[in-house]
């Protein structure tokens, strides 16, 4: 298979775009050529040496033929900020990249969608499948034939076992462990060091060893 060498430009210009922005730098084939946000959030014009343009006119000083686009956006609202600045990116023209970092545990056969960004030291056992926009921060264990949903975010140190189902649309604190062939139901909320033995409900929000079911939705969360 060839290698995608096509520079990018990154939507973003906070701390997931400047992480972004060093890891696609250091640690692929790719050259970042810009950053991009909305107008009304441009309040600088460079970013870690390179412009920052309106995404109003992204397509017409970086155009879809020439640059893939990479959208380095957090959590915010349970994921569906990321999902839908992909959406309007790919109707502007553009193929999202991905990155899997050098350090990652991987094997043959893994499946990843577009917009993927997965970090240092996680393992990826044989046999996962992982959809649209996926962030799997550093250090996860994803266990054998699990499969995590579109616009999920993984933190860090979680350990996903094997079989698991992750829904999209969720977030999975710090520290979380989900036992095997557990389904995770979409657009959920799974807090630090949390411990889930059993199926979860939509919109659920979980907290504690062993996770207790929170009275508040995820989508009264004000900072998810």
């Amino acid at each position: 298979m060839k290698t995608e060498t096509k520079p990018i430009v990154i939507f973003g210009a906070g701390d997931i775009a400047s992480v972004a922005h060093f890891y696609f730098t250091h640690d692929s084939p790719r050259d970042v050529a810009a950053f991009t946000v909305d107008r009304d959030f441009l309040n600088e014009n460079s970013l870690s040496g390179l412009p920052v343009v309106p995404f109003e006119e992204v397509a017409l000083r970086y155009p879809p033929e020439g640059f893939d686009l990479f959208v380095a956006v957090s959590y915010s609202q349970m994921n569906q900020v990321r999902a839908r600045k992909c959406e309007e990116a790919k109707k502007l023209g553009y193929r999202l990249a991905s990155y899997i970092s050098s350090r990652a545990t991987i094997w043959p056969g893994l499946e990843t969608g577009e917009n993927s960004f997965i970090l240092e030291d996680n393992t990826i056992q044989p046999f996962v499948k992982i959809g649209n926009h996926v962030t799997l921060w550093s250090g996860n264990h994803i266990g054998h034939h699990a499969e995590i949903g579109d616009n999920c975010f993984i933190t860090s140190h979680v350990v996903i076992s094997g079989g698991v189902k992750l829904l999209p649309n969720s977030f999975i604190g710090v520290n979380a462990t989900i036992r095997d062939h557990v389904t995770i139901a979409p657009f959920c909320v799974i807090g630090a060091a949390t411990l889930i033995l059993k199926d979860t409900q939509e919109s659920g929000v979980y907290i504690g060893n062993p996770a207790e079911l929170s009275s508040v939705p995820s989508h009264r969360l004000k900072k998810i």
